[in-house]
């Protein structure tokens, strides 16, 4: 039990005094970026799905 309540102590002086909180700006900064690239991807992934189902769409029809 001692083991635990060790790293429990260590675990807490490693967030409260080692650790560099990124300030709010920068966090605010991190976000919108994660908020883009994600946007990006999705559009991306959007294109390809719209992509495939044309040229399947195309594919199938005329088969018949």
């Amino acid at each position: 039990m001692a083991n635990v309540s060790e790293y429990i102590k260590e675990s807490y002086i490693e967030l409260t005094e080692k650790v560099t909180w990124p300030t709010w700006r920068e966090l605010q900064s991190s976000s919108i970026l994660v908020l883009v690239a994600a946007l990006i991807i999705a559009l991306i992934i959007l294109f390809m799905d719209q992509s495939i189902h044309f040229l399947l769409t195309q594919f199938y029809s005329s088969l018949t």
